[in-house]
């Protein structure tokens, strides 16, 4: 590989230096790095020629180029609402978190004892959206408000298939908003669900209805009286879901308390930035009954072995990696970086300062409409909260008022013939008030009076309508609003969390790789940050620069014809394009062909997204090297030919394997009419060496999050485009309000156009400060640094799968289940020892059970490898203490680790082995020391005793 200069990003990338290259290859007994990647990736598999794509950019010129596309973006005032809101991030916060590595670079929770911090406040934003929607529980954020309420929809069909009798119908209101209508059409159905779209007071409810969703308030910004609604559906034996907004709950009566069943929306506008789109933190909550049926992540209340209270993700066991295509949704990642931002909002601000807010928008709404009425223009409610629709009387009056605004740099949403839509927000003043009504008073030739009071803030709804319930009491909403209050409380959250500035994360098929600051900043300029999802596309032609260039670079790099980037989430890319397989199929009248095979050792997403799209899951067996078993898919493939829909594919495998055949497995699946669809998990060992084209895929998915170098956010967010051949191409999805998609679109898949448009920018900055080189550079430096992993420990742990050859791709698994009848050492017991050398865990049990899967990234040096290296020979070292009989079975490192500083300045420390054992077993442990603010965690206790909302007080003591 050549050396690359100093100055470039390559060189801030890529962990080894030049020097280590050498060293690293002769302990792979590699003559080469070429010679490596020859013998890790089968010959046929390997691409012949570069990348179409250009040089890498410097990081200072990266900038200055993307500061000329964002001036582009033209500043506007956005009053379109539609789920989206302008909203004041306050500076705390967008420094010590949004900015801050210590939040944004740490994996979805799993290893509890190293994620206190950030569970913490995951907690804070699950009791902020029970109390202000009041529901009994709420899980720790979902993708957006659209993908909540169909999850709501699917949720409330499983529950009531439970009672005798059939129910298949569910009815949304036409006042829901209409990206959120879409997206639940597009669920539906595959699932056979039939979708009622109408005014739900004249739509029959009856025992074939299921389930109702309606807004509130309304797309128009209606406030209206559910009560009737309600009670038809309970009449009917349907569940009622609603889609709401947490800013109008302090004022209005909330949810919970008017008989809905779910509550879901987004959390938007509790200091997340509008970044065209996304990521926004959406909220899902419901009864305690149902706790069990929520989809997505929820954070439980437990106990450490001491009996300390502390927190985890709750329920593990519906993950998809146990249940497959039986789990309650494919939800992998949330929005757990966003959903914290809103907490914390939330948390600096109390009830007193959010009711402030949400009067004060309210309060100059009203406003609005009394000046408005002045001029002559009706309102089409009387009953709102933060928006109007008014009547202009005509459609050329309309086209006026559209003309004059853009003209001002003002957006408004029209809707009907003749109506002018206008929400308000947080960062609404006075002096936009009195902009808007001079522009309708110009246009309408009428004159404006004047009127400096306030309309009154206190809301003139019917009195049931009214909130009067108390929100937010627990301390944690009281204690924290002075600066320096919330600085400390933010740090100390931090400091108790492994993120990836502290040390590596080596986890297997999750790509902890760099997130470079680079990459980074852009996502804060107020040029990318304060742009409405829905302005006119020509208002922001930097963001759509960037989505060429980014899609140009995903066609040349798969080596497929076209790319959405709206799944914002790899399991919404899995989603998607088996939607769009499926779409395909429908247009050419195979109706028929559904079922899709699906190695065993795939990503648990992959049975869960086939199940959602309606196909049916056939299992291929791996054979004793992990590989696909070619003979069994290709009896299963025959055996349902006349089906057969799609084959759901990882490569290098989920395994950390170049299978040798994978050409010859496509080829037997097209054979006989499948599809290929390729997970794209492991698509870091694949850049600039293969692509899902060269292996005979028609579509796969991307993990930004992943290989692109978006940061996982403790949870998220992600993104996960898909990329297609042509014949597929237009079927990609579309939205019901921004043009895009193909020309046969699937119904969208998010509630965004561009999905996550703003993180978009990083992936977008990875490849162009890479470039050609520096990306293909990336793939073969992850694939020496396993390898280099794989190496230095195989003399002390067994390798569960690689190639004949003895190579891995760029992960690999470490079988420990032997220890367990040797020693009674488990996974678990060895991947909580890691936190006492001040290491997160690799992958435990997936995809094999008893093992640990660690993937390097290209982003490690050598040093950070030989420590982690040297930690897990230390800790083979103690396990076979125990083998041997010199360490006590049952009283070791191993089964007490973690260990906390409260432990080791006990007094009566009764252990048999010393203090220094457990907490410096290594001498670079003592000048990196990491302290895990809990012992191990009682998962057990924790899901038997489910609590989910801010436990008491004295519980912190």
């Amino acid at each position: 590989m050549p050396v690359d200069p100093p100055e470039s990003f390559q060189h801030r990338h890529i962990g080894p230096r030049a020097a280590d290259l050498d060293d690293m290859l002769e302990v792979v007994r590699a003559p080469s790095l070429d010679a490596l990647i020859e013998e890790t990736i089968p010959e046929p598999n390997r691409l012949t020629a570069p990348l179409d794509l250009p040089p890498g950019e410097t990081e200072a010129g990266y900038l200055e180029r993307l500061r000329g596309l964002a001036a582009g973006n033209r500043p506007t005032r956005s009053y379109i609402g539609l789920g989206y809101y302008g909203c004041v991030t306050p500076s705390v916060i967008l420094r010590n978190v949004l900015e801050n590595p210590g939040w944004y670079t740490p994996y979805t929770p799993y290893q509890a004892e190293v994620a206190q911090g950030r569970l913490e406040a995951l907690l804070n934003f699950q009791t902020m959206v029970e109390d202000l929607t009041g529901m009994e529980v709420a899980n720790a954020s979902l993708l957006d408000e659209a993908t909540a309420a169909a999850e709501a929809m699917t949720m409330l069909h499983r529950i009531r298939a439970r009672r005798p009798g059939s129910a298949n119908r569910f009815v949304v209101s036409d006042r829901c908003l209409p990206q959120t209508i879409e997206v639940v059409r597009g669920r539906a159905a595959p699932l056979g669900l039939e979708l009622v779209v109408g005014d739900t007071a004249a739509v029959e409810l009856d025992e074939s209805t299921f389930g109702v969703l309606i807004q509130y308030p309304d797309a128009d910004g209606a406030v209206a009286d559910p009560s009737a609604v309600v009670s038809r559906a309970r009449q009917a034996g349907a569940y009622v879901a609603v889609a709401t907004d947490l800013l109008a709950l302090t004022l209005l009566t909330p949810p919970g308390e008017w008989g809905a069943d779910v509550a879901v929306g987004s959390a938007q506008r509790f200091g997340v930035p509008l970044g065209y789109g996304g990521p926004h933190p959406a909220f899902f909550a419901t009864r305690q009954a149902h706790a069990r049926q929520i989809p997505g992540r929820l954070i439980g209340v437990s106990a450490d072995a001491h009996g300390r209270t502390a927190y985890r993700m709750a329920l593990q066991t519906r993950e998809q990696h146990i249940r497959r295509e039986r789990a309650t949704s494919n939800i992998c990642t949330a929005q757990a970086l966003l959903a914290n931002i809103a907490g914390f909002y939330a948390v600096y601000h109390g009830p007193d300062g959010i009711s402030a807010v949400a009067r004060r928008v309210h309060g100059l709404a009203r406003r609005l409409a009394r000046d408005l009425g002045g001029l002559g223009v009706s309102l089409r409610h009387a009953c709102f909260f933060d928006t109007l629709r008014v009547a202009v009387g005509s459609a050329e009056t309309r086209d006026r008022i559209r003309h004059a605004a853009e003209a001002e740099g003002i957006n408004f949403r029209y809707a009907g013939e003749t109506d002018v839509g206008i929400a308000l927000d947080e960062t609404t003043g006075p002096s936009d008030v009195e902009q808007i009504v001079s522009l309708f008073a110009a246009v309408l030739e009428a004159a404006s009076e004047r009127r400096n009071e306030p309309a009154p803030a206190v809301a003139d709804w019917p009195d049931g309508l009214r909130r009067s319930s108390p929100f937010l009491a627990h301390p944690v909403f009281h204690r924290h609003q002075s600066e320096t209050q919330m600085m400390r409380y933010l740090r100390r959250l931090e400091r108790k969390d492994i993120s990836l500035d502290r040390s590596m994360i080596p986890l297997g098929s999750c790509t902890m790789k760099l997130n470079a600051a680079t990459e980074m900043r852009p996502v804060t300029w107020p040029e990318f940050g304060a742009v409405h999802p829905f302005a006119p596309p020509d208002q922001a032609p930097g963001y759509h620069a960037v989505f060429a260039e980014l899609e140009a670079a995903l066609r040349a790099i798969t080596g497929l014809d076209a790319v959405s980037l709206q799944p914002n989430s790899g399991a919404q890319g899995e989603l998607a394009g088996l939607m769009v397989i499926r779409a395909w199929r429908r247009a050419h009248g195979e109706h028929g062909r559904d079922v899709v095979l699906i190695p065993a050792s795939a990503h648990g997403t992959n049975p869960a997204s086939a199940a959602m799209a309606g196909m049916r899951v056939v299992i291929v067996a791996c054979d004793e090297h992990g590989n696909v078993d070619v003979a069994d898919l290709e009896a299963k493939a025959t055996e349902h030919a006349e089906r057969l829909n799609a084959l759901m594919i990882t490569y290098p495998s989920t395994h950390g394997v170049f299978e040798d055949r994978v050409r010859e497995v496509s080829d037997i699946v097209h054979a006989r009419g499948g599809q290929v669809y390729m997970d794209g998990a492991n698509m870091n060992a694949q850049v600039g060496l293969t692509s899902p084209a060269v292996i005979g895929a028609d579509v796969c998915h991307l993990n930004l999050h992943k290989t692109f170098a978006i940061p996982h956010g403790g949870g998220g967010p992600g993104m996960g485009p898909i990329a297609v051949a042509g014949h597929l191409a237009p079927y990609l999805p579309g939205h019901p309000v921004v043009a895009t998609g193909g020309a046969a679109a699937i119904p969208p898949v998010a509630a965004a156009p561009w999905g996550s448009s703003s993180i978009i920018l990083i992936s977008h900055a990875y490849v162009r400060l890479l470039g050609r080189e520096g990306v293909t550079a990336a793939s073969r430096v992850a694939i020496l640094n396993a390898n280099y992993i794989k190496c230095r420990l195989e003399p002390y742990f067994d390798v569960l799968y690689a190639r004949s050859n003895g190579r891995v791709a760029h992960e690999l698994i470490f079988d420990l289940r032997p220890f367990r009848a040797a020693a009674g050492v488990t996974e678990h017991d060895v991947a909580k020892r890691l936190i006492d050398y001040g290491f997160h865990a690799p992958t435990v049990s997936f995809p094999v059970a008893g093992t640990l899967m660690v993937e390097p990234t290209e982003s490690e040096a050598r040093d950070e490898l030989d420590r982690f290296c040297d930690a897990m020979i230390a800790i083979r070292s103690e396990i076979e203490a125990v083998i041997d009989g010199a360490a006590d079975r049952s009283d070791n490192v191993l089964k007490n680790a973690p260990h906390t500083v409260e432990e080791l300045i006990r007094a009566d420390w009764e252990h048999p082995y010393t203090r220094e054992q457990a907490a410096f077993p290594l001498p670079f442990v003592r000048r990196h020391k990491y302290w895990p603010p809990v012992s191990r965690i009682n998962d057990a206790l924790g899901d038997r005793n489910l609590l989910c909302a801010c436990p008491p007080v004295d519980s912190y003591a």
